[in-house]
């Protein structure tokens, strides 16, 4: 394990993405807990690997959500919907993560809904480039359905009762504390531990990104990695960044 500033932790991400040996765009999981700072990370790892020369495609759970009538059918704060009602995976997997897959022709969306307007979308399919990075952040990343489809598997970590200072932090103009507090004590956060139980996310990534201080985020190199099962995904397990 390793402490050191952001921009060393982004290096070695971005490290870890070169790495990647594969014959078609290279698919990066980014997944953690709400408000960890998955879209941050992201972001931030997208500018680093364009400086380097990389196409980055840019793409999020949040806009592969069902539209706001179908996921709630459990209740608004339901934890169980959170987990099994709320993303639509199928198209996840349908428009994104297979074509852009080892038997797929690289022709994408990036997107199948608007969380802003709750509209479908359906943008135009794009085709990406053979050495495309893919950095796709989101929850429950790792569980079953998903799993196989990443080529580099990376958790956000960060202490799940801290989520809640910085969620109101981050909605306070659109919500209320108290309304923030509820849906993540009742929905949020228990469909994390749901998920932490049954799933165990940190023991089938690559890379663990301790990041409770966003300043000075931890690396630490996931179990995955460590085991070498990353070669099974066309990434050398020696390669990339060390603890």
């Amino acid at each position: 394990m390793a402490h050191g500033a952001r921009d060393e932790v982004l290096g070695r991400l971005a490290e870890a993405v070169g790495s990647v040996a594969v014959a078609h765009p290279t698919r990066v999981a980014i997944d953690g807990p709400p408000a960890a700072g998955k879209t941050t990370l992201a972001d931030e790892l997208a500018v680093v690997l364009r400086a380097q020369g990389r196409a980055v495609i840019r793409a999020t759970i949040d806009d592969f959500l069902f539209p706001r009538a179908q996921r709630y059918p459990r209740g608004e704060y339901s934890a169980e919907g959170c987990y099994h009602d709320t993303h639509d995976h199928r198209s996840l997997i349908r428009v994104l993560l297979d074509p852009l897959g080892p038997d797929g022709d690289r022709r994408f969306r990036h997107a199948v809904y608007d969380p802003t307007t709750d509209t479908v979308l359906s943008p135009p399919v794009t085709t990406a480039p053979t050495d495309a990075v893919l950095l796709f952040d989101g929850v429950f990343l790792m569980r079953p359905e998903l799993i196989d489809r990443w080529d580099l598997r990376v958790f956000v970590s960060i202490a799940l009762e801290a989520t809640v200072e910085r969620a109101v932090t981050r909605e306070r103009r659109r919500s209320s504390r108290a309304d923030v507090e509820r849906r993540w004590r009742e929905r949020y956060i228990p469909s994390q531990q749901f998920y932490n139980a049954t799933v165990r996310p940190t023991e089938h990534v690559d890379i663990i990104v301790r990041n409770d201080d966003p300043r000075r985020p931890v690396w630490e190199t996931g179990p995955d990695r460590r085991a070498g099962n990353s070669a099974a995904r066309g990434a050398p397990g020696a390669a990339g960044p060390a603890t």
